[in-house]
């Protein structure tokens, strides 16, 4: 049954060029000011496009703005919604509301906390096929050896007695911070001690932390990748920086582009997200030159990289970096499972007693029995395994990816080069706009998210027309004929 909608708009007279702009305006103007309520299921576009007298293009049209923008979410057989999270107004206030609607009082509205919309990897509801990207396959951890360990932690702290169970270090357990520090250095030539280690809840509370250490509210200038991870970005701003965009490129950041009152440099040079292209070796130097010569900080998202597929990887920023000026954060979300929920950071000098100073104010420390289940998985060689045995897994997938692009949509998809990671972006060559298509996906079952999504401004001219596909959630055996009708569905316009 289709959903009531009494909704009252005035548009102009059909065939008018202001008639999706209008109809665009008066949709996102009821989402703000309450008249279509977070949750509220929106009639289907055909016979709300035969209730108001204008054409079912149009009323995709407005739709497909709207998701686009965030103010409404598509769930696959369901229907679309009003979302239950709203974004900021791009232009930074609502539209005026219509005579006669009550305006609530700005002094008893709470202030929006930035990133207080959801992951991009929580935004949709798993699909048939699943594209979503930054999810491993968690379904192939040894958890029967997860368990023993988890079991045999608890029982080190019953042994302990009471002193074992009380608070512990702010900076992790000292086995979990020798166990990073040896992974990191055989994995990546990260050259650190435990002593250099703050463990954190994951790298988004590596990313808060490090925020409230560095920036000066409304003065400390933070740059970022134009197309970069949208909490890192929020994470930031919530603590007040001036977040400045800037471009990549086939070699990565574009260091040259860097604005020279910049004191915080944002990257992921191993992987970059969501692109997947590696920082080249002249833009490292090129960069931490930068941030010697400038006396700014560069925090070094590590993203992807246990999951390289071909070529020799690149030294890490950290590795290279002789000014201490890299703070490098690493996380066991892709590696392992997101729900674990620790990561961290290896902290220069200098920033060490500040960073572990706002990690105890924050929550003081990750819980102990899955920090010390972490130690032993790490330092028995469980994880060096499960990334060797994970990473084959992957590959397959990655390959089967890559053939079914160039099989059923040579003339529709370019895949940007990438070695890593758990996900591959596509530049799309189609009448049909990334977003839209994305849009299109999601009502056949297949979840995708358009390259725009993690752009800080979507439409800049240097944002790719394009699409990222996760390999981490959906089998192999399952890509071939996703990517078919994905394609199907491009050509279709």
């Amino acid at each position: 049954m289709e959903p009531l909608f009494e909704l009252s708009l005035q548009l102009p007279a059909a065939g008018s060029r202001e008639l999706l702009r209008e109809l665009h305006r008066q949709l996102h103007a009821a989402i703000l000011d309450g008249r279509l309520r977070p949750g509220a299921r929106l009639p289907a576009t055909r016979a709300l496009a035969q209730r108001l007298g204008v054409s079912r293009n149009t009323m995709l049209a407005a739709y497909d703005l709207l998701l686009s923008e965030g103010y409404l979410v598509a769930r696959p057989g369901a229907g679309t919604y009003v979302a239950d999270t709203l974004p900021a107004s791009r232009r930074g206030r609502a539209p005026r509301a219509e005579a006669g609607t009550p305006r609530r009082d700005p002094r008893l509205a709470p202030p929006r906390v930035p990133g207080a919309d959801l992951p991009p990897t929580l935004q949709q509801r798993p699909a048939r096929d699943d594209f979503r990207v930054g999810l491993p396959d968690a379904s192939a951890l040894p958890f029967d050896i997860w368990r023993r360990l988890s079991d045999r932690a608890l029982r080190r702290i019953a042994r302990g007695g009471g002193e074992a169970a009380q608070y512990a270090d702010p900076r992790g357990q000292p086995a979990l911070r020798e166990a990073i520090a040896r992974h990191v250095s055989f994995t990546r030539a990260v050259g650190c001690s435990a002593d250099d280690i703050v463990v954190t809840a994951g790298a988004q509370q590596a990313f808060g932390l490090l925020a409230r250490i560095l920036v000066v509210p409304g003065r400390t200038v933070v740059a970022v990748e134009q197309l970069s991870y949208p909490s890192l970005r929020e994470a930031l701003a919530a603590a007040g920086a001036k977040v400045v965009p800037v471009p990549t490129d086939a070699e990565g950041l574009c260091v040259d582009r860097l604005p020279a009152e910049a004191r915080v440099v944002c990257v992921t040079p191993s992987h970059q997200f969501p692109t997947g292209v590696a920082m080249s070796t002249p833009r490292r130097a090129a960069l931490l030159a930068f941030a010697r010569e400038r006396q700014a900080v560069v925090i070094e998202d590590d993203y992807d990289s246990e999951f390289r597929f071909a070529g020799r990887p690149l030294d890490a920023l950290q590795t290279l970096d002789r000014a201490d000026s890299v703070c490098y954060v690493g996380t066991f979300s892709k590696s392992l499972f997101p729900a674990l929920r620790l990561g961290f950071v290896v902290a220069p000098p200098w920033a060490r007693a500040a960073l572990v100073r706002m990690r105890e104010l924050a929550d003081w420390h990750s819980p102990v029995l899955g920090q010390d289940a972490l130690a032993d998985f790490i330092a028995e060689g469980h994880l060096a395994r499960h990334i060797r045995r994970m990473r084959k897994v992957y590959g397959e997938r990655r390959r089967a990816l890559l053939e079914a692009l160039v099989r059923h949509g040579a003339d529709l998809f370019e895949a940007i080069p990438s070695q890593a990671g758990l996900h591959l972006s596509a530049r799309l060559h189609a009448p049909l706009r990334a977003d839209l298509l994305a849009r299109r996906a999601a009502e056949a079952g297949i979840t995708l998210a358009p390259l725009s999504r993690y752009a800080l401004d979507p439409n800049a001219a240097d944002v790719p027309e394009g699409l990222a596909f996760g390999y981490g959630l959906i089998e192999a055996a399952r890509i071939d004929d996703a990517i078919r009708r994905v394609a199907q569905l491009a050509r279709a316009g």
